[in-house]
C-alpha cells in the first residue's frame, strides 16, 4: 500500500510538472498571440509584464516540482496559481459578464474558454496537487518543532 502511495504522489508531481510545463512552453511558443489575448483581460500596459509573470510562474512551478527537495512547494505555488486561475476566470464570467473568450491557457495549440469549465478544471487539478503536498515527505533538516527550535537554540548557545 506505502509503494502505491509513493507511486500516486510522484506520478501526480511529475504529471503537474509536465502540464506547467506544457503550458509555459505552448505560451511562449505562441507568445506574441497570447499576449494579444491578455489584451482583453488587462490594461494594455500590464500585457507584457502579465505575461511574463505568467509565463514565469509556470516555469519555476514545473522547476519546483521535478527537484524532490522543493517538490512540496512546487505543489503549494500550482495549488495557489490553480485557484487564482480559476478565481480569475469566475470573476470574469460573473463580475465583469465578460463574453466567451479564448483563456490561452495553452497557448493557441489547444483551444479552452475563459469561464467555469476552466475553473473546473482548474479546481480539479488540486487534487494531484493536494496529494503531492501531503504525500512527499517534509525535507529533514528543518526545524519542524519547538522541541527542535530549543535543541538548536541550545547547542548554538553552547558554541558561544
Amino acid at each position: 500500500m506505502r509503494r502505491a502511495l509513493k507511486i500516486l504522489v510522484h506520478a501526480c508531481r511529475f504529471c503537474l510538472a509536465a502540464l506547467f510545463l506544457f503550458a509555459a512552453g505552448a505560451k511562449l511558443f505562441t507568445v506574441g498571440a497570447f499576449a494579444a489575448n491578455l489584451s482583453n483581460l488587462v490594461e494594455s500596459r500590464w500585457v507584457w509584464p502579465v505575461a511574463v509573470a505568467v509565463i514565469a510562474s509556470e516555469l519555476l512551478t514545473a522547476a519546483l516540482l521535478v527537484f524532490t527537495k522543493t517538490a512540496r512547494e512546487g505543489a503549494l505555488v500550482a495549488a495557489l496559481l490553480l485557484a487564482g486561475f480559476a478565481a480569475y476566470a469566475l470573476y470574469y464570467v460573473y463580475v465583469l459578464h465578460g463574453e466567451p473568450l479564448e483563456c490561452g491557457c495553452f497557448g493557441r495549440l489547444i483551444a479552452s474558454q475563459l469561464g467555469v469549465s476552466t475553473a473546473l478544471r482548474n479546481l480539479a487539478l488540486l487534487v494531484p496537487a493536494a496529494v503531492v503536498f501531503f504525500g512527499m515527505p517534509r525535507a529533514r533538516g528543518s526545524l519542524n518543532t519547538a522541541s527542535d527550535v530549543h535543541v538548536a537554540g541550545a547547542d548554538v548557545e553552547g558554541l558561544r
